[in-house]
């Protein structure tokens, strides 16, 4: 756990500044020029997947630290990798980015406030150690400071931030390795049985996750690329993130394995989602496939 308190804010600054690498104050102000397409995915990430989230930890009868723990995962924003999946399958990739930024600055109040209601919910005798003043302030500082000094970056040392894209993209993902690996090992003589636990609600969830981020939006009458981004943020959750704020500043390492579980499902379920789009897409004529 003393190893996890000093790599895991260090590998998620590290992944918050590649986020803030691609980022401009224009992503912020293109939610004008998407604003239904921007409002229905927010809707979706804000609202309606942490209330399924909540009815499937009923449904799957999960002891308090995996229910918080999946809590604080549907409360978790999307991230870079959404953004690489959309690119893949013919999203847009311009919201994607442009609902990470969102995303990311609604996470430090929207995270905070779905962790602490879980905790009271589920752990009401571990509700004094949920995200007080002081944790809160952390996650500001975790979440909002690296993606601040990477977007300054961008905006002084442009040729720079465009040369450190790659490799901090690179480094991102094997962080992400490192972190999940990091957290299964310190659960190792468990593994089994929370794999058992949380290993079908994972599943699950990432799977309605991404139901919910294509259907809702074409039900709403948005564009097919535009809900193929919004399928890929609400679908792939920022699984660091989690891991980081249940190790780090809740200090409990089995709120840490629902996260740890799904950012390995997740890979493969996005994968299957963008397959199973792009393959409806080359079936689907051009005029039918529009809104």
């Amino acid at each position: 756990m003393a190893l996890a308190g000093v790599f895991l804010p260090i590998a998620l600054a590290v992944i918050m500044f590649g986020l803030g690498l691609g980022l401009t104050i224009a992503d912020f102000r293109r939610v004008v020029a998407y604003p239904r397409a921007t409002l229905v995915a927010l809707a979706c990430q804000i609202l309606l997947l942490p209330a399924i989230c909540f009815g499937l930890v009923l449904a799957f009868g999960l002891p308090p630290a995996l229910a918080v723990g999946m809590m604080l995962l549907a409360a978790s924003p999307g991230g870079t990798t959404a953004n690489l999946y959309s690119h893949l399958f013919g999203g847009d990739v311009a919201l994607n980015v442009t609902l990470t930024a969102i995303n990311s600055v609604l996470a430090v109040v929207t995270l905070p406030l779905v962790t602490n209601l879980s905790l009271s919910y589920f752990a009401a005798d571990s509700a004094a150690l949920g995200l007080q003043f002081d944790k809160t302030v952390q996650v500001v500082a975790i979440v909002l400071v690296p993606v601040a000094i990477g977007m300054a970056v961008r905006v002084w040392l442009p040729r720079f931030a465009d040369r450190m894209n790659t490799p901090v993209k690179i480094a991102s993902a094997v962080i992400l390795v490192a972190v999940i690996v990091g957290a299964l090992l310190q659960e190792l003589d468990n593994l089994g049985g929370y794999i058992r636990s949380v290993g079908a609600i994972t599943l699950v969830f990432s799977v309605l996750s991404l139901a919910i981020g294509y259907w809702v939006p074409r039900l709403a009458r948005i564009e097919r690329g535009q809900a193929i981004a919004s399928c890929m943020e609400i679908g792939i959750h920022n699984a660091t993130l989690s891991i980081a704020v249940a190790l780090t500043l809740l200090g409990n390492t089995q709120m840490a394995i629902p996260a740890a579980t799904y950012g390995v499902l997740m890979f493969f379920t996005a994968a299957a989602a963008g397959f199973l789009l792009r393959s409806r897409t080359a079936q689907v004529p051009y005029d039918e496939a529009r809104p």
